[in-house]
């Protein structure tokens, strides 16, 4: 009995050190965890806890030259539908209600609706997708709807927003405007002024640290950590909307008429450099036009006799000869090295002075002047269109700018027939806007201005920066030299190859040119680009333009710069200066703006929604008042053009009365 008693000792003291051991091992690791791992489960902890969300910033706008909205961002709204989260009576109750709501709304029957929504009941499914891409209006609307009055989750309505940028405006200048986006693979891509001037317009993103609490549902947390967003500034292009929708179906009617495949135009004010228009537009496979390339900046190509107005600067300026010298236009053909210079008159022009050769386009006499002036010393010609500042790119804020090309004597390429060639616009390369800015330089008195196509960068009524007028040359030529070039250029309207654009009552000065494209991969790839260029009026210069259209429909009509980009020019010209009020009202940028506020009003979001009534539009620019009215979904008739003067219905008005509202511009 005792030995038992014993034992039973041995096993109650075994027992109880084997207890001590493990008390004292769950203290070692309780003082492990408080003291060695603390900090790596406390921060495990956090993190499943408590998150950092970013506060997005607001982006800025994007502003015409008048105070027109050209880019803005808005809310987008994506409905779903949580089938499970209503109560059974709940939903029996209003569903019927919801059907016939959703479908004055959206449009399908009721009974779509009804029947899709019972599925998705009886389905249990959690995120049935009712509607995407609703305005902010829509939204606020659908909340008010039966059943998702009741709430999130006992109305079980799932809403998703996003902020996604608009062109109040469309599809006008959309290229210059610009994008920025994400490609697949997680880069940042972009165009035109959305990406150029990104660092503005984005502004800085926000931080917010939240706990999570019940319900998966996440609460802010107030502390050092937060950082407030900083919204984007806005930008102040030199886009006149007035101006651009002009230029834009001026080109798109005569790429329609031609059939051509691309084409450009670009309006400049003559002494700032600002440009007031600017248009790309390709041909699509259906044979629609779209802006999807900026040929004006990118598309560097042989200018073909455009490029004569160099020859003519460089002869006058070093007193080579006068404009009243006599050529002999040799029949119209000459012969280089055994390459063939035609004019496209046949049998050429007799016996002509240099100005009247610039002003017939004749490329015997032009060439002829050019190369016995300068056949001996290639480089004194060449180093003058360097001097211009032709060799180079304008620098120009968009990515992708075309280079130019002109060949240098002694370099690789150059021959015998390189200065002949480039007499009449071959064997050099220069894009739209270069070409634009050396004619508006001879508008321009000598001076030749960088385009320029945002005027300053603002925050409400404060200008973060502006960019003045940049000058790439303060003097081309000698002023004796533009006044006889201007007046050249202005019988090139009256009496030479432009004379169909003349007109008594309005006065232009500039060049044609027809050149051949991809000549030297044979007939087949050939084809024709034509082209005008100058400024107008011709006695005081306001405007420059260039007007570029690429492969039209030779079978069509005709491919002369004069017939196929002459009439656009001239269209521009004189709708600006006969067809426009002789003024023009700038908005005041300088008033505060909430830029949410900015948004909704131009896309139907609080303002009017909340009043249900028609707003007061007068004042506003037509484009904006148009995107308005649509959002509103109320059909809208426009007379004229320009800002609104008078509206059909008063505002007040209830909208639920309102069908159709005429506008009428001035």
């Amino acid at each position: 009995m005792a030995v038992e008693d014993k034992q039973m000792s041995y096993r109650i003291y075994l027992v109880a050190f084997g207890i001590f051991l493990m008390a004292m091992a769950v203290v070692f690791k309780l003082s492990r965890i408080q003291w060695v791992e603390g900090e790596h489960y406390r921060k495990l902890a956090a993190e499943q806890t408590v998150k950092d969300f970013v506060i997005p910033a607001n982006k800025g706008n994007i502003y015409s030259s008048d105070g027109s909205l050209l880019a803005t961002s808005i809310p987008n709204y994506t409905i779903r539908f949580d089938a499970v989260a209503p109560k059974q009576e709940d939903f029996d109750k209003n569903v019927k209600g919801l059907a016939d709501s959703l479908s004055v709304m959206l449009g399908k029957p009721s009974s779509y609706y009804h029947s899709e929504l019972r599925k998705a009941h009886a389905n249990k499914n959690r995120y049935y997708l009712l509607a995407k891409g609703l305005s902010y209006t829509e939204y606020m609307r659908l909340k008010t709807f039966p059943l998702f009055n009741l709430g999130t989750y006992k109305g079980g309505m799932i809403t998703e927003q996003k902020t996604v940028r608009e062109h109040p405006i469309g599809k006008i200048a959309e290229r210059t405007i610009g994008y920025e986006r994400v490609k697949p693979n997680g880069e940042l891509d972009g165009k035109g002024i959305e990406w150029s001037f990104r660092k503005y317009l984005n502004g800085k993103d926000g931080k917010v640290s939240k706990q999570k609490i019940a319900k998966g549902q996440w609460k802010p947390i107030r502390d050092v950590n937060e950082v407030d967003p900083q919204d984007g500034y806005d930008v102040i292009s030199t886009i006149d909307v007035y101006i651009q929708d002009i230029a834009h179906h001026a080109l798109l009617k005569q790429l329609e008429l031609y059939e051509a495949d691309h084409g450009c135009v670009v309006v400049m004010e003559t002494q700032t450099g600002h440009v007031k228009a600017i248009s790309n537009l390709g041909r699509a496979e259906d044979g629609s036009y779209y802006e999807t390339v900026n040929y004006a900046v990118a598309e560097s190509h042989e200018p073909g006799s455009t490029f004569k107005l160099v020859d003519l600067i460089a002869l006058l300026d070093d007193n080579k000869v006068d404009t009243s010298q006599v050529f002999d236009s040799r029949g119209g053909e000459i012969t280089y090295y055994g390459r063939k210079v035609r004019d496209s008159h046949k049998g050429g022009y007799g016996k002509i002075s240099l100005a009247r050769g610039f002003e017939v386009s004749s490329n015997t006499v032009l060439v002829q002047a050019v190369y016995e002036n300068y056949k001996n010393n290639p480089k004194e010609f060449v180093d003058r269109i360097d001097r211009m500042g032709l060799n180079k790119p304008l620098g120009l804020p968009f990515q992708g700018e075309g280079k130019p090309f002109i060949p240098q004597p002694g370099e690789k390429g150059w021959s015998g027939i390189a200065l002949p060639w480039m007499a009449y616009g071959y064997g050099v390369s220069v894009t739209p806007l270069q070409t634009l800015a050396l004619y508006n330089a001879i508008a321009n008195n000598g001076e030749m201005v960088k385009p320029i196509f945002v005027s300053e960068i603002k925050e409400w009524n404060k200008t973060i920066k502006k960019y003045n007028k940049q000058v790439i040359n303060p003097r081309i030529c000698s002023q004796e030299t533009v006044k006889k070039v201007k007046a050249v250029l202005e019988n090139v309207v009256k009496k030479g190859t432009g004379s169909k654009l003349y007109s008594k009552d309005f006065s232009m000065a500039g060049k044609t040119g027809t050149a051949q494209v991809n000549y030297s991969r044979g007939k087949d790839e050939m084809y024709y680009a034509s082209s005008f260029v100058g400024f107008f009026p011709s006695d005081k210069p306001k405007y420059s333009c260039i007007v570029v259209v690429h492969k039209p429909n030779t079978a069509k009509n005709n491919y002369y710069g004069a017939d196929v980009a002459g009439p656009v020019f001239k269209r521009i010209a004189q709708k600006i200066f006969t067809d426009a009020p002789s003024t023009n009202e700038i908005k005041n940028l300088n008033k505060k703006i909430n830029k949410q506020e900015v948004a909704y009003s131009v896309y139907n979001d609080k303002i009017n929604s909340e009043k249900k009534v028609v707003p007061n539009l007068k004042g506003m620019a037509g484009m904006d008042a148009i995107a308005l009215l649509e959002n509103l979904k109320i059909k809208v008739k426009i007379i004229g053009t320009g800002k609104v003067k008078k509206q059909s219905i008063q505002p007040g008005e209830a909208l639920e009365k309102v069908k159709t509202i005429t506008l009428e511009l001035s």
